[in-house]
């Protein structure tokens, strides 16, 4: 091994130890898991990451409903590949496999540590491959690379957003990609590399994509070679990146296409933050949800300003690296190329997905600074002018908190001793103290920070315990796959339940929700929040026995979990008369029965329902308590479009003339007098009506009916995009898969392929074909001219190194 490349090895693990020992240091000081007693699973990361690296798990060990297409426990049948693809595709998450089930919330925690290592490390690596002759000051480069994987964009908002993470490492991943092709080496390499990346977190991957371009960019015009060279250079970086997402097609079209399917959410305009409050996000201890997160330590922030000063570095690339990192922060706040990074969409939540860039490229400027010599005097006064201004525009900001200037002004002493005592040259493992030190302090003081503000500002989520637990116990135990489903229960843990604790049951939490899906349900009286992302489960005997729920967990404060058994429930597949007697209307208790295909509920007379009939509310919109009689309150979390409240239960009547009472005002509601007696008759008509076999594989359904059978057969899963049955698109039955039936077939073979798997299989095998040709072009050439060549993956004479 060169010496070049033992530096970089030592610098690379330099980095990432002091990546996690900050962040492990930060969580410890705010007793956050796993280090105290407070959970750090807020907002998605409780809701949707730790579920479905719950749900990888199960996929792993053997125990999931379904497979990589289907996901049969969550939204009575959802697609999988693409909520895989945006979730789940980093090569870390296999990891999780290695952990007990009931330890999902350490793994997760662990593979975010990882991800944030590994990312120290490749920006280590890249700084060191941009400048190799830096006169011993590798460690220097470590220290930048710790500064970029514990930016504020990093320990503030991705690491409640693991997926975000992996952008974090493809940033600097995909520089050396460009790196190769700007001196034609690893040609099979850097496609494969751009696959991986693409392939782990596409969002953030072509944020990464566009800042490695620019990167690229500087260095091109950085080059005293002639304009047709840098062109061919250029070209090669485009094939990397080209070939790259060709391979990763066969999860990206599925995402898209299940990104298009999805239902909206909701949009918003882009406001750009004020400049003192983006400022003040260059300090630690500060926290938004709305401002670009750039802190980055006080050293890379003092040596990026200082380049501009710094004469040892050629006039020339101080312009050039100054100018990039300037016209990106501007990109931030400029409206369409806010869009530009952003994929043309304003994204729902944090506007300002792509400064983990921008923090790469300060980092990158900050080490150009340095690698050519110490910076002197001269150059950090005009570098510390620079963060003065930054920091006194700051001081207006209502972002600043009371530890963020005596922090900032410490970290600042401490870097301007460390970079004097540097270049001395006697004092290097002081300076090397003092650097790291800060970035340490500051950057622990920021994760302890932010992970108090999260908790008081977003919705938390418990890590696994024993209500879990007992959950997941009854649940298993109840559990009747594919005879019937099992609902884990409507009062919910987080929004994927089923997948996180198991059961077969409605809810649903995804970026991929269908579309199909949020509207079925609502038109049944479900609930939401996210905007309708995420769809509750209902707790109701009618959407039960249309679904095939034969089991149903309860849980009430304060006491164990208990499962209640329907008497009877119908098969998964049932035959329904040709079509459908009408259409969804706005009445739930309507569109239920005309599902059901039979009446199960009596209108309520003066206000009242029958002695006997459970009395079920409709008040999407009302936020409060109902009480039917003396019967126990109802909670109801409505106010649409962002919450919806589910139709609810209050219990039975045990009198006439029981009315309702509300805990605030008059709200619009629509009530139904469930008759239970009708409802068994109804069900009992839809079991005689079911298969006389049935085979639920994990990406389809086959059953057997008896001959002669005419009308609808309807299958209790959502008809999202995918579903074909006897070798036809399916059809839809109010929502749910059909197949006509002429009194001909007898078997009803329905089979589930996610849209765009095709083609992404295609598109992928066509890349394949070229990297092969790729890597095979040399050998060809050498067997033409009768020479011997190195491998395409090898360094060349010169090139300094391997691959990180």
């Amino acid at each position: 091994m060169s010496t070049l490349q033992s530096a970089r090895g030592r610098a690379a693990a330099l980095a990432a130890l002091i990546t996690v020992g900050a962040v492990c240091a930060g969580d410890a000081v705010a007793r956050s898991f796993p280090f105290g007693p407070h959970t750090r699973s807020v907002n998605d990361l409780g809701n949707q990451f730790v579920p479905f690296h719950a749900h990888l798990w199960d996929l792993l060990h053997g125990r999931a409903d379904g497979g990589l297409l289907l996901n049969w426990q969550s939204g009575y049948g959802t697609s999988f590949l693409p909520d895989l693809g945006t979730y789940l595709t980093s090569p870390y998450s296999m990891l999780v496999g290695l952990f007990p089930r009931d330890r999902i919330d350490l793994a997760v925690y662990v593979i975010t540590l990882l991800k944030m290592a590994t990312a120290a490390a490749a920006m280590t690596w890249l700084l060191l491959s941009l400048r190799k002759d830096t006169g011993g000051r590798w460690w220097m480069a470590a220290v930048l690379g710790g500064s970029y994987a514990l930016c504020g964009w990093s320990v503030v908002e991705a690491s409640y957003n693991p997926m975000w993470m992996d952008g974090l490492v493809a940033f600097p991943l995909l520089c050396l990609v460009g790196e190769w092709a700007r001196t034609a080496r690893r040609p099979v390499l850097g496609p494969v590399v751009v696959a991986v990346a693409w392939i782990a977190n596409f969002y953030t991957a072509y944020m990464a994509t566009i800042g490695a371009a620019l990167v690229l960019l500087v260095r091109l015009l950085l080059e005293e070679t002639a304009v047709r060279d840098r062109m061919r250079a250029l070209l090669r970086a485009a094939r990397a990146v080209l070939l790259g997402i060709a391979l990763a097609a066969p999860v990206l079209i599925p995402v898209f296409l299940g990104s298009k399917h999805a239902y909206p959410g909701w949009t918003k305009e882009f406001a750009p933050a004020g400049w003192a409050d983006v400022f003040a996000r260059t300090l630690p201890a500060t926290y938004s949800f709305f401002t670009p997160a750039v802190f980055l330590g006080s050293g890379a922030l003092l040596l990026a300003c200082t380049l501009a000063f710094n004469s040892a570095v050629p006039r020339r690339e101080r312009w050039l690296w100054t100018g990039l990192a300037a016209a990106t922060l501007v990109s931030l706040q400029w409206a369409p190329t806010h869009l530009v990074w952003h994929v043309f969409a304003t994204p729902n939540g944090s506007p300002y997905r792509q400064t983990f860039v921008f923090a790469g490229m300060l980092v990158i400027a900050a080490w150009i600074c340095l690698s050519y010599d110490w910076p002197g005097r001269r150059a950090l006064l005009g570098g510390g002018a620079v963060v003065a201004v930054i920091a006194l525009t700051a001081s207006t900001s209502d972002l600043v908190t009371d530890w963020t200037f005596p922090l900032f002004a410490a970290g600042i002493a401490a870097v301007a001793g460390g970079l004097l005592l540097a270049r001395r040259g006697k004092y290097a493992v002081l300076a090397a103290l003092l650097l790291s030190g800060a970035l340490i302090g500051q950057a622990a003081a920021t994760t302890a920070y932010a992970d108090r503000q999260r908790l008081g500002r977003l919705d938390d989520y418990p890590a696994w315990g024993e209500p879990q637990s007992e959950r997941a116990a009854a649940v298993a135990k109840a559990d009747g796959w594919p005879r019937y489903r099992t609902d884990p229960g409507r009062d919910q843990i987080t929004g994927n339940d089923p997948i996180l604790m198991g059961g077969q049951g409605g809810s649903y939490y995804s970026s991929h929700t269908p579309d199909v899906y949020t509207r079925t349900l609502a038109a049944l009286g479900a609930g939401w929040t996210s905007n309708g992302r995420s769809v509750q489960s209902l707790d109701n005997p009618v959407t039960d026995a249309i679904f095939a729920v034969g089991a149903r967990v309860r849980t009430k404060p304060g006491q164990h979990p208990e499962v209640t058994r329907a008497d009877r429930t119908p098969p998964l597949l049932t035959v329904r008369p040709a079509g459908p007697a009408g259409r969804y209307n706005w009445n739930p208790f309507r569109n239920q029965e005309l599902l059901l295909g039979s009446q199960a509920y009596d209108s309520p007379v003066n206000g009242s329902c029958p002695v006997g009939s459970e009395v079920f509310l409709w008040a999407p919109n009302y936020t409060g308590k109902a009480r039917l009689g003396d019967n126990e309150q109802v909670t109801l979390r409505g106010g649409q479009p962002k919450r919806r409240a589910a139709l609810t239960s209050l219990g039975t009547v045990n009198s006439p003339g029981t009315t309702i009472s509300y805990s605030r005002g008059n709200p619009r509601t629509t009530v139904g007098c469930l008759d239970r007696a009708k409802l068994t008759a109804a069900v009992d008509r839809l079991k005689t009506t079911g298969p006389v076999s049935l085979k639920v594989t994990d990406s389809g359904v086959r059953a057997e009916l008896p001959p002669g059978t005419r009308g609808t057969a309807v299958l209790a899963a959502p008809r999202i995009a995918g579903w074909s049955c006897n070798g036809k698109l399916a059809d839809s039955y109010l929502g749910l898969v059909a197949v006509p039936l002429e009194g001909k077939a007898t078997t009803v073979d329905c089979s589930f392929r996610p849209p765009g798997l095709k083609a992404g299989a295609a598109i992928g095998a066509a890349g394949l074909l070229a990297l092969g040709g790729l890597a095979l072009l040399p050998l060809l050439r050498a067997r033409r001219t009768g020479r011997q060549v190195q491998p395409s993956g090898a360094p060349g004479p010169g090139n300094g190194g391997g691959a990180p």
